[in-house]
């Protein structure tokens, strides 16, 4: 019977092919692929899809999506087994696409499920088919696509991964068997003891198709006869559960991703010194059949790549360890596994062995200086060329120690080795540092310095100004950073940037979330049209949405764009406060647009902690006939009825518990910069009328017109094409929907 081919018969059918879903609203699990407003299924709503490749362990639903795309597309749909087809199967395949694709206009999807098992002859045969657009491939893969398919081929395809089900999942799969009364169970009168369904549950290990049949071998082998002809109840024990699951064997492949995995878990583990973990991964790997000495010998590296000088020992230890293994063997050398991995995960950590690339990469990438003189071997020709000449012997002085440089002329100060912070490299920190700096002193003694002067054109005078705007830049650089480590983005989440702007947040968004969806709200429409010629060459389902609307008219955007049952795994907002009219119900409605667990990062400048124009009056010597600026600005600044200067991490953490948001946390970051003063930004600060919510209209209010023009007049003149130390501080606010 062909994978996709209706039943005639299907009580023959095994449950778990009868329970196959044949649309999105059936099918359970995956959320962070085929979740509301995700990339996979809006393509797969829009019949739009791409080349994919689902790649994922047994029972996830791979095939079962390719099913429900199949009953979902308007293109003709081919399936082929890759343990079965060979190239023959390939071009017939392929010349019924051509003819599909030259007659009628219609495009073919082709299904493979087992795509890895493809030899590299085999795979090759497709690629002119998916690159001109006569196919589009959906495989499948339970082996990373990355090691066991055409590079070729993966390049032309979008990966989607597919983890193992959760338990809620497998719960509401097995519900839906027990309720269907056509496909599954629900014309029958079926029970569970207590903890029953659960030991299914759980015992199924995120395998969908497993739960399954252990549910129908439970199900149909309880009776005396199945199905029950008096209509009475089915009655399923923990001992009947127990005995239609039996316990899972331990997935472990030795050449394959399962490898690659647990041992990777294990070091990291180790790494982040938590030896329950570490010693539940070396379990695992001992109990599928993993050779003792493997472990050992990623334990020995682990030593020195990532506790090394923190712990000396740790080293000595692992190879112990391993030496007395090779003398006893097991099962008694499983204790000297225990110890080495208990050691290792809970002594302290220094990767400074890393140092060794460092000065590597500088020995590759530039050029190759000549041995300093007095370090030169002067047993040969000290007396013709003077080598060796000015060495300090170190045992000559106190301590074994003299200051002195040892790296050639042009690296002089460079820093390879930073030692860590615990263990033993903590005690000899200090004592590097202090060396360090006695030699780099020495240095600059010895190096001559040079003052470089020029006066350039117009042309290099603007290339200097864009160099010195390009430092600010910069500092919003580190900006995004710090708001990224706190928004914690993954692959599939769904993404609200409140306010777009100039796309700070929104690229770096869609670059971390390329299987999700990014929106964004950005009312200027200059904007909008600058942002989507920025993405032109993206594919439509790879562009963000941008809508012409700001958080408070969001009801309109809901009921005319957006599906109704979309929420956003993150909502981020970068200076979006002060523009709200009405606060409360904004922060309603981000609430509302959250999905479970859904996490709203906030970023405001703070007014009251930005430059003020006084403090670079104190060394210009002004006439203190201009009156007191630096009192006037902290009279502004400390108004407690002006929202943009009171602005504070308490009003914001304030905002958000009215409205019901949880684990509420804020910090406050400085970011220093320098920045260019045109007498174009001083003129704007100052404002030409000094009207409404003004920096210059509140300064004229407490000076007097005729000292606010002086006051403005001065600063053209005294920061007008200057650079300009410029500190903000940014408060960052994290809440959560529970």
């Amino acid at each position: 019977m062909e994978l996709f081919e209706a039943s005639t018969q299907p009580g023959y059918e095994p449950l778990a092919a009868r329970m196959r879903p044949r649309n999105l609203s059936e099918y359970i699990g995956q959320e962070h692929i085929v979740g509301p407003g995700k990339l996979l299924r809006r393509a797969i709503q829009a019949d739009l899809l791409s080349s994919i490749i689902l790649y994922g362990p047994p029972g996830t639903g791979k095939t079962t999506l390719a099913r429900v795309i199949a009953g979902t597309t308007r293109s003709h749909f081919e399936t082929i087994n890759a343990v079965l087809a060979g190239v023959k199967e390939i071009r017939e395949t392929i010349q019924t696409a051509r003819e599909l694709r030259s007659l009628h206009d219609r495009k073919t999807i082709l299904f493979v499920d087992e795509v890895h098992r493809w030899n590299k002859s085999q795979q090759d045969a497709l690629l002119p088919w998916v690159e001109n657009g006569t196919l589009v491939l959906i495989g499948a893969t339970i082996e990373n696509p990355y090691f066991e398919v055409n590079r070729a081929l993966v390049s032309r395809s979008r990966i989607f991964q597919l983890k193992p089900l959760l338990d809620k999942d497998i719960r509401g799969i097995l519900e839906q068997a027990l309720s269907d009364p056509f496909r599954g169970y629900g014309k029958y009168k079926v029970s569970f003891e207590e903890k029953a369904m659960e030991h299914l549950v759980k015992t199924a290990s995120g395998d969908a198709r497993s739960a399954l049949n252990a549910l129908q071998l439970a199900v149909e082998t309880t009776p005396d006869a199945f199905p029950p002809e008096d209509g009475s109840e089915i009655y399923i024990t923990l001992e009947i559960a127990e005995e239609s699951i039996q316990k899972k064997a331990v997935l472990y492949d030795k050449e394959g991703d399962y490898h690659y995995d647990t041992i990777s878990a294990f070091i990291k583990s180790l790494r982040g010194s938590d030896p329950d973990a570490a010693l539940y991964w070396m379990a695992k790997m001992i109990a599928a059949g993993e050779r003792p000495q493997f472990i050992f010998r990623r334990m020995l590296i682990f030593a020195s790549e990532d506790v090394g000088l923190a712990d000396p020992l740790a080293l000595s230890v692992a190879q112990s360890a391993a030496d007395a293994f090779d003398r006893v063997g097991m099962p008694e050398g499983r204790f000297f596994l225990s110890q080495a991995c208990l050691y290792l995960s809970t002594c302290p950590k220094s990767n400074s062995a890393f140092a060794f690339f460092d000065a590597l990469k500088s020995v590759e990438e530039e050029a190759s200086p000549e041995v300093p003189n007095h370090l030169r071997d002067g047993n040969r020709d000290k007396k013709g060329f003077g080598h060796g000449e000015g060495y300090l012997y170190p045992h000559a002085y106190k301590d074994h120690w003299v200051a002195q440089n040892y790296l050639p002329s042009g690296l002089q100060g460079r820093v390879f080795y930073r030692p860590g912070g615990q263990g033993y490299e903590a005690e000899i920190e200090e004592r590097v540092n202090q060396r360090r700096e006695l030699q780099l002193t020495l240095a600059l003694e010895e190096e001559s310095q040079e003052v470089l002067t020029y006066s350039g054109d117009q042309k290099e005078r603007n290339v200097w100004i864009s160099r010195a705007l390009g430092k600010t830049a910069a500092g919003l650089s580190d900006l995004r950073q710090d708001f990224f480590e706190l928004l914690d983005v993954g692959r599939h989440h769904t993404v609200l940037d409140l306010h777009c702007r100039s796309g700070l947040l929104l690229w770096e968004a869609l670059r971390r979330a390329p299987e999700g969806g990014v929106y964004g709200f950005e009312p200027r429409a200059e904007n909008r049209e600058t942002m989507m010629h920025f993405v032109s060459e993206l594919g439509k389902l790879e562009k963000p949405m941008l809508y012409a609307n700001n958080i408070e008219d969001i009801d309109s955007v809901l009921s005319e764009v957006w599906p109704q049952d979309l929420r956003f795994d993150r909502i981020m907002g970068f200076r979006v406060f002060l523009e709200l009219q009405d606060v409360s119900r904004a922060a309603l409605k981000i609430r509302e647009l959250l999905g479970p667990q859904g996490l709203f990062v906030l970023a405001e400048f703070l007014p009251s902690r930005s430059p003020r124009l006084s403090q670079f009056v104190l060394e210009e010597r002004l006439p203190a006939a201009l009156g007191d600026l630096e009192a006037a600005e902290c009279e502004i600044y400390s108004d407690p009825e002006n929202l943009r200067t009171a602005l504070s991490a308490d009003l914001l953490l304030q905002w958000l518990e009215t409205a019901q948001f949880t684990g509420l946390s804020s910090v406050e970051k400085k970011y220093a910069s320098r920045k260019w003063i045109s007498p174009e930004q001083v003129n704007q600060w100052f404002g030409s009328e000094a009207v409404g919510k003004h920096y210059g209209s509140w300064l004229k209010a407490r000076l007097g017109e005729k000292t606010h023009e002086a006051w403005r007049h001065f600063f053209i003149h005294a920061l007008g094409n200057r650079e300009v130390p410029w500190e903000r501080t940014v408060v960052f606010v994290k809440a959560l929907k529970a």
